[in-house]
């Protein structure tokens, strides 16, 4: 009962009570112009006075309005570099523009503004905020293959060494804690989880990456799932840490530590991808059932040693101090 609470407790500890106020009668009489604000932030997902933050190297804007662009005259370009801060001053909707109707007025600064078509905006910026980046780091297909190819050999070196050592290795030598599993069970599962909301809902995955939050409690249900399971690797992987810590000297456990890395970033690489072609999801179901057989067939503990109290797996010869344990 006391372990049942110990873990309620945290959970309200983050829930809370809120008042939205009384509407005021004039709560919707909104004018055209806010109307129109709200329609496009819907469908968007951003408005006038959005952040963004310039990721590519140089980005051209013109100074001179659309309607003057598409008619021929000359114009004046500024070029927008990585790192800038910009801000959307202002949209418009150009019919007449085959290429992209819709144009965005950004601003670096009072003196620096210029026009330019939301299709080229969006694949040159990044919203200014750190989570967002953060998404946007690991979800760059470059960075996935790269990672990949590096982790592969760096996973196989490794485990080569490791069982030559005979040392502790995830999944294969486990150490009896169930923590270890269940970090890479947690990091298999999220990768899937967020995979498939970006194939079966992008637009909620669009609105959070332009709104990003890590309060589980403010986004839908299946969002809220995928930031409770990142909480969770979180935890997790802090208790691991600490059992390792608790059970293994200090070079095996950082050895240890290594490999559980190595196997959880294979794990997000493999399945954050191959989701995306629904193999996914039966790959999942298989290595799940595989790390749990593997981690109560050879890791788990059911005995303690009578002489020493060592963790035993299984009755017999201890290997710590020897005694015959029947």
């Amino acid at each position: 009962m006391r372990r049942v609470l110990s873990l309620l407790f945290p959970l309200f500890l983050l829930t809370g009570c809120y008042n939205q106020g009384q509407l005021s009668p004039d709560a919707w009489d909104l004018t055209e112009q806010q109307l129109d604000s709200i329609s496009f932030y819907t469908t968007h997902h951003y408005t006038q006075n959005f952040n963004f933050l310039v990721r590519r190297d140089s980005l051209p804007v013109i100074q001179q309005l659309p309607a003057e662009v598409l008619s021929g005259m000359p114009v004046d370009t500024l070029m927008l570099y990585r790192g800038n801060h910009l801000v959307v001053a202002d949209i418009t909707t150009v019919p007449a523009d085959s290429i992209d109707s819709i144009w965005v007025k950004v601003a670096r600064d009072q003196n620096s503004f210029g026009w330019i078509h939301e299709r080229d905006l969006l694949q040159a910026v990044s919203p200014d905020d750190p989570i967002s980046q953060f998404i946007d780091f690991f979800s760059n297909s470059h960075l996935l293959i790269f990672l990949a190819t590096v982790i592969i050999v760096v996973v196989a070196y490794i485990m080569r060494k490791l069982v030559r050592r005979n040392a502790k290795l995830v999944h294969f030598n486990d150490i009896p804690s169930f923590y270890p599993t269940l970090l890479c069970l947690l990091v298999a599962s999220s990768a899937t989880l967020y995979s498939s909301i970006q194939l079966f809902n992008p637009e909620s995955w669009r609105h959070f990456y332009y709104h990003p939050t890590l309060n589980p409690y403010a986004v839908p249900a299946h969002l809220a799932c995928f930031l409770l399971s990142v909480w969770a690797i979180l935890i997790v992987a802090i208790a691991a840490v600490d059992d390792i810590r608790r059970q293994l000297p200090a070079g095996e456990a950082l050895l240890y530590v290594l490999g559980l890395m190595a196997t959880c970033a294979v794990a997000y690489i493999v399945f954050s991808v191959s989701t995306l072609y629904y193999v996914g999801y039966p790959l999942l179901g298989c290595y799940v059932a595989f790390a749990l057989w593997r981690y109560y067939k050879y890791a788990s503990v059911h005995y303690l040693c009578g002489h020493c109290g060592a963790r035993l797996h299984q009755k017999g010869e201890c290997p710590h101090c020897g005694a015959l344990n029947v």
